[in-house]
């Protein structure tokens, strides 16, 4: 039993913290505006079980990140029955707010406005730009003459390079922390950085090729997947340049390619690969950063981890 100056049996007693005063004060949480546009993240590919786990996943972590997000997922080959297609979404999701807005009205809601600005922000899952994507996407978001708008791809990033160094080091390609002094025996010297999208998303890619480099100090060229001979050249060029052991590092999600062409392009370049991106958290992360900057509500904006 305590008396009012202690605990009788003089142990000490846990007092509460005062709060921080000024900037040593710790953040609110951000939440989602009330009435905010819902999150759509346009699946690219065939859908499957696969598919939509990972998307899953993805939008997951978004609302992990800002509660109250109201994220939705739409497949852009979809049927509509097990994997709503994207323009479905899109159109539920107006749905919704005007009936929304009409249940207010009825219900006498003081100083309730019709809704206006975007009903949805569209956001590819994609980590570079893939024009023939981006261009169904974009189409999709027209056919369903709903109000939202389109963000940019995922990429290039600092979380990304920090994803793909992951993926390297679980597969035994790379070391997983250079500030230690022992050395992966399977870890290559030079790695060929997988993207689809043609000349332009490869382009793209070298940008985050230059972070992950700079992480694990080995050459790291960018090649197109869907560019016939452009792995193969790649991997050509940093063989001639002296790397000896390559590793290919898919720099897609997932769901925007047939695995087998991601085999295929490993074997005809003679390397052992890594798996693609997936949902790792900076997935989920850069996602809802591509939301919340085209709402103009960003928080500060993911970084990646600092190179040891």
């Amino acid at each position: 039993m305590s008396s009012p100056t202690g605990p009788e049996s003089g142990l000490p007693v846990r007092m509460p913290r005062p709060r921080q005063p000024g900037r040593h004060r710790r953040p609110e949480p951000l939440v989602a505006p009330e009435g905010a546009p819902a999150l759509v993240l346009a699946v690219p590919g065939v859908p499957s079980t696969t598919t939509r786990s990972l998307a899953e996943e993805v939008v997951s972590i978004a609302r992990s990140e800002l509660p109250g997000l109201d994220a939705r997922i739409g497949y852009l080959d979809g049927d509509d029955t097990e994997f709503p297609t994207l323009r479905s979404v899109l159109a539920r999701a107006a749905e919704e707010r005007t009936a929304r807005y009409e249940q207010a009205v009825a219900a006498g809601v003081e100083g309730i406005k019709e809704p206006d600005g975007p009903v949805a922000v569209v956001v590819p899952l994609l980590a570079g730009p893939d024009s023939a994507l981006l261009r169904q996407i974009r189409q999709s978001v027209m056919d369903s003459r709903v109000a939202a708008e389109l963000t940019d791809v995922l990429g290039p990033h600092p979380l990304l390079a920090e994803a793909l160094h992951v993926r390297l080091s679980e597969a035994g390609l790379a070391r997983a922390d250079r500030a230690r002094l022992f050395t992966v025996a399977t870890a290559a010297d030079g790695i060929v950085l997988a993207s689809v999208g043609g000349e332009e998303a490869a382009q793209a890619a070298g940008i985050t090729g230059m972070l992950l480099a700079a992480r694990l100090a080995v050459p790291v060229m960018a090649a197109a997947l869907d560019q016939e001979g452009s792995i193969a050249s790649v991997a050509e060029q940093l063989r001639s340049s002296g790397s000896q052991q390559l590793a290919l590092a898919p720099y897609l999600i997932g769901p925007e390619i047939d695995p087998a062409l991601l085999a295929a392009a490993a074997e005809e370049a003679g390397c052992s690969t890594s798996e693609a991106l997936g949902a790792y958290p900076a997935i989920g992360k850069l996602a809802l950063a591509k939301y919340t900057t085209a709402l103009g509500i960003a928080p500060q904006q993911p970084q990646g981890a600092p190179v040891r």
